[in-house]
């Protein structure tokens, strides 16, 4: 029996900095907005670990077109309530020069717990994500899926870099966010599993020997969502820009689209070691798109932006079938002139070291397409 294809309906959550426009540090503010706010912004202001953070994420949306106005939607809101409040908003892996040791914890249970459990560990998780969650109702393919979308982990992971920057030093990596996150256990890729009955008991072997109390706490950077049914990705920086954010969603559609397609014609990409293509996140880590990744079909290093040029290749037809053209684009702008981690080092090396200069130019750079509330 035939089965049904996903929706491939997507949706972002968005980690942002909030920002003294004076100092240009990060400020404790989350407790205030979530007192103040919640009224004005038309949707769920999710406070963090840490009180300088603060987490939305748009509606379940049908297409990249429709997404693209609710991230806007969603940038704009939090701007405008921040800067009510003389504060400012960015969106970057890291934050430039705060130093983590600052910053205040959200004083609720769930965060007092984390950092009782994780100690040193959480503490240092000054770091803003990007997760993108893409449905997938037949969970035996968001397996299958998740299974192959391990290979591209790294490439998305360069696309996506805007950490270089780590308490005033420049880390010489193009994304420190996703060392520190790799502290945490059950991050990174995650292994094999053959079908979602084998996931299920993996996880219900964790809850039963108390490691954890349910899904949430795996932490990979993809992984089944452990209460909707959708994939989620969670390799990504904090884009910089709507349409860096906008653009990488709609390459992770096109790529589920393209799997699944596959597999109505009894075909697959192949599977690789675990170990071989954290050899690649690393080198994506390190060096972004400047770097070069391992063809491991071809056993052979080959230019990181080479790569993704090839993959946007093999899923054309199915941007083409999404309707998403127009916003996949800007990858082609990434790949010619580097992600937001390359931008804040330019800033960084043409204004002299100036770490504040770098933080103006993400808040500007956030603020970009932005659609005020009226």
């Amino acid at each position: 029996m035939a089965r049904k294809r996903p929706s491939l309906t997507v949706g972002i959550e968005e980690e942002y900095q909030i920002i003294d426009p004076e100092t240009r540090e990060l400020t404790s503010y989350i407790t205030q907005l979530l007192n103040e706010g919640s009224v004005i912004v038309d949707r769920e202001l999710k406070p963090e670990f840490l009180q300088s953070q603060v987490e939305l994420g748009t509606a379940v949306c049908s297409s990249i077109e429709e997404l693209y106005e609710e991230l806007a939607r969603q940038r704009g809101a939090i701007c405008h309530l921040a800067e009510q409040r003389g504060l400012k908003i960015a969106s970057a892996g890291t934050h430039p020069f705060s130093h983590w040791l600052d910053q205040e914890i959200t004083p609720r249970d769930r965060y007092v717990g984390l950092l009782e459990e994780l100690q040193v560990v959480a503490q240092r998780l000054l770091i803003f994500g990007m997760h993108v969650h893409i449905g997938i109702e037949d969970r035996d393919f968001a397996i299958d899926c998740m299974n192959v979308m391990r290979y591209m982990v790294p490439h998305i992971s360069a696309l996506a870099t805007s950490s270089p920057f780590w308490n005033g030093r420049n880390t010489g990596l193009k994304s420190y966010r996703a060392v520190l996150f790799s502290d945490l256990p059950r991050t990174g890729l995650p292994d094999y599993f053959p079908d979602w009955a084998a996931f299920e008991r993996f996880v219900e072997a964790l809850v039963n020997t108390g490691c954890i109390p349910d899904g949430s706490k795996i932490w990979w950077d993809v992984r089944p969502h452990w209460q909707f049914p959708t994939l989620e990705f969670r390799m990504c920086d904090a884009c910089t820009t709507i349409e860096e954010a906008i653009a990488i969603a709609a390459l992770l559609q096109a790529i589920v689209a393209w799997l699944w397609d596959l597999r109505q014609r009894n075909m697959t990409f192949r599977l690789y070691r675990r170990d071989l293509i954290e050899e690649n996140r690393w080198r994506a880590i390190r060096y972004g798109l400047d770097g070069k990744l391992i063809d491991w079909g071809k056993e052979k290093e080959l230019p990181a932006r080479w790569l993704l040029r090839e993959l946007l290749r093999l899923v054309d037809p199915f941007v083409e079938e999404l309707g998403s053209r127009r916003f996949i684009e800007p990858i082609y702008s990434i790949l010619e002139k580097g992600s937001s981690a390359d931008r804040q080092l330019r800033v960084y090396h043409e204004s002299g070291g100036d770490m504040k200069a770098v933080v103006d130019h993400l808040i500007e750079e956030t603020r970009q397409g932005i659609i005020p509330p009226t």
